[in-house]
């Protein structure tokens, strides 16, 4: 007698909403740090 796996056919809600939430919390200081760093390196590099 042989037995298949039961399949898995529900799906998990997709968190789009977590995800944006999760990229801007992560996203925004690090382009300020980047933007920052430009801005020390330019003065550092120009006098």
């Amino acid at each position: 007698m042989t037995t298949s796996p039961a399949k898995n056919t529900v799906r998990p809600e997709p968190r789009t909403g977590l995800i944006v939430f999760a990229w801007l919390w992560v996203g925004i200081p690090l382009a300020y740090g980047v933007y920052e760093l430009v801005l020390k390196a330019a003065q550092l590099f120009t006098g």
